[in-house]
């Protein structure tokens, strides 16, 4: 299962999309743009945010995550899966290793800083054509009573037909489409994306990231050819694509379907 070729890279991409909000200004941008506020400045915690919890759990490595002046906590993904009942899920376990992480420094529960879960969805979500769908917790009771924890989750679709944003948003959305830029920001970006494309030692680490992909695949393959029995070659299968739904190449939904399991049974064969 070979990645996609360096130079047909987008910025749908997740390796481009990191790279290009790397540049400070572009990203405190994008933020002001996705959220409709203003941002003085905002500071990456480390280079590759991955948070690691128990040995006998796996970690999450977020895609962009930084802090605003006040601390709170912006983390945005590129999505291109389909999967909207993993994507939902993906959401709450994001934010709940997020919140441990916070709390792992020391922190009180009333300290927990503010969260964004953002997720740029490169395909229709949910119901209604909407662009935007905002989430935070509210009173089923009573809509107007909301419990205030600091948490958002934002699910934005570039396949939206309602006309629910703004128009700097829709601008940002349909770049993301494959438009063309048409305002400063997204040329802002069209710009960084060829930047980062033209950048040697990237192309090293995503022709690296490839290899290593392709190595997976093959030991996997390997493994289940030298078993010599259909067991072993499922093993071995199971193996591989578990490693490429840990690195966040595959969905459980592709990796169950290229298996040839149901997702509950993949789940369980590859414990995740």
């Amino acid at each position: 299962m070979p990645m996609k070729p360096y130079d047909e890279l987008t910025i749908q991409d997740n390796f481009i999309f990191q790279k290009v909000m790397r540049n400070k200004n572009i990203c405190k941008k994008t933020i002001e743009r996705l959220l409709d506020i203003s941002v003085k400045d905002i500071s990456y915690p480390e280079e590759e945010k991955s948070i690691d919890v128990r040995l006998d759990s796996k970690s999450i490595r977020l895609d962009v995550y930084v802090n605003d002046e006040k601390g709170t906590v912006f983390n945005i993904e590129m999505q291109t899966s389909k999967d909207m009942t993993e994507l939902v899920k993906r959401t709450r376990y994001y934010q709940a290793m997020i919140d441990i992480d916070l709390l792992e420094k020391g922190r009180s529960y009333k300290a927990l800083n503010d969260t964004y879960i953002i997720f740029i969805c490169t395909f229709g979500v949910f119901t209604g054509n909407r662009h935007k769908y905002t989430f935070r917790n509210l009173c089923m009771e009573d809509y107007k009573i909301a419990l205030e924890d600091g948490t958002t989750k934002l699910f934005l679709s570039t396949k939206g037909e309602a006309d629910d944003i703004s128009l700097p948003l829709k601008s940002f959305l349909e770049y993301i489409d494959g438009h063309a830029p048409k305002d400063e920001l997204m040329k802002e970006i069209d710009e960084a994306v060829e930047t980062v494309k033209n950048r040697e030692e990237w192309r090293r680490e995503y022709m690296t990231l490839a290899l290593e992909m392709d190595k997976k695949w093959a030991e996997g393959k390997a493994e289940g050819r030298a078993e010599g029995k259909a067991e072993g070659k499922a093993e071995g299968k199971i193996e591989m694509l578990k490693e490429l739904v840990r690195d966040g190449i595959l969905t459980i939904k592709d990796a169950a379907k290229r298996a040839g399991l149901s997702e509950e049974l993949f789940r369980k064969q590859a414990m995740l």
